[in-house]
C-alpha cells in the first residue's frame, strides 16, 4: 500500500529517513554526505515523486522505495 509522504507526520518521516540513510551499505560514491544532507536528498525524491513510501501489511513495515519508471 502506497502512503502519501504528507501524511506521515514531519517528526517521524525525518526518522524514518534517517534510519534509511544509515543503514550498513547506503555510503557509496565519491562525494561523502551528511545524514543530514542524504536526508534532504531522500525528501526531495519523495517530493518530487523520484520515491514513495510503501507499507507491507503482513510484515508491518515501511519502506521508502525508489518509484519504478517503467
Amino acid at each position: 500500500m502506497k502512503i502519501p509522504y504528507t501524511a506521515i507526520n514531519p517528526d517521524t518521516l525525518t526518522r524514518m529517513i534517517e534510519e534509511l540513510v544509515t543503514r550498513a551499505g547506503t555510503d557509496y560514491g565519491q562525494h561523502e554526505y551528511s545524514v543530514k544532507e542524504k536526508v534532504a536528498q531522500v525528501m526531495a525524491r519523495l517530493e518530487s515523486g523520484e520515491a514513495e513510501i510503501l507499507y507491507d501489511e503482513q510484515q508491518e513495515l515501511c519502506e521508502i522505495v525508489p518509484v519504478n519508471t517503467c
